[in-house]
């Protein structure tokens, strides 16, 4: 289907989901990075995030139109914003990992219930107007927030270890793609669950690749393993806006 002029979100391909993995991933070594490599704390880092956020999706909304650049952006201010809130909320707060992903994920159920009723749909490919896209930048967030607790309620309450949990996760999500391919499961259901899915997934193979040995880590820190997935993302990035480019060309 062609692309539309008020088009603001891409279509969900495998490039879609590769670039979110890194994101995410990025959004977990980048998040450790602020709010303890340099000593921001949980509270500051969140403060900090939410107003990166919302001006990143000022500009997002502005535009009223995608753009790989400003989406990608937004995406992963809120991978970020997602795993400090997450370790605020589990960490400094106390709640918990088990408690704080029931209350995330009642949270998500709700946005996604008001935002079908307000908008009589939860495609997440056309979105467009800027209510819509409001709705979906909420539950992206909520949803990153809740990965992230999940990914930690597998590692660490459950001491299944990063490793382990990151192939629990790839095999979940394995499974989710098979009931896509082969099964007429709801296609928004099986979106909502690969992109929860994906979120711990991202969220435990950082903290495989930064946390110190004797907590299940590789110790690459989270300088190195922030710029390697900065890099990634920047190319994953450059790639999809000259495919964009070239959708435009073939328009005109």
């Amino acid at each position: 289907m062609p692309r539309t002029a008020t088009h603001r979100v891409p279509h969900i391909l495998l490039a879609y989901w590769i670039i979110k993995i890194a994101s995410t991933t990025l959004g977990e070594t980048g998040a450790d990075m602020f709010s303890m490599s340099l000593g921001l704390g949980y509270g500051n880092a969140s403060l900090a995030f939410l107003a990166v956020f919302v001006v990143l999706l000022g500009v997002k909304l502005a535009l009223g139109r995608y753009t790989p650049l400003s989406y990608w952006a937004v995406f992963t201010a809120s991978a970020i914003l997602g795993t400090v809130i997450s370790d605020f909320l589990d960490r400094s707060l106390a709640l918990g990992y088990a408690a704080g992903s029931a209350l995330l994920t009642g949270l998500l159920l709700v946005t996604l219930a008001v935002w079908y009723i307000k908008e009589r749909s939860l495609s997440v490919e056309r979105i467009e107007n800027a209510g819509a896209e409001l709705f979906y930048w909420l539950a992206f967030l909520i949803a990153n927030t809740l990965g992230t607790a999940a990914g930690d309620f597998l590692s660490d309450d459950l001491g299944i270890g990063f490793m382990y949990s990151a192939a629990l996760i790839a095999g979940l999500l394995a499974l989710t793609a098979l009931g896509h391919y082969f099964t007429k499961i709801s296609s928004v259901f099986l979106f909502w669950v690969a992109f929860v899915l994906t979120r711990p997934f991202g969220a435990t193979f950082g903290d495989l690749l930064t946390k110190p040995l004797d907590h299940g880590g590789l110790n690459l820190g989270t300088y190195g393993a922030s710029a390697f997935f900065a890099v990634l993302m920047a190319i994953a990035l450059w790639r999809e806006a000259r495919v964009e480019a070239a959708k435009s060309l073939a328009v005109a």
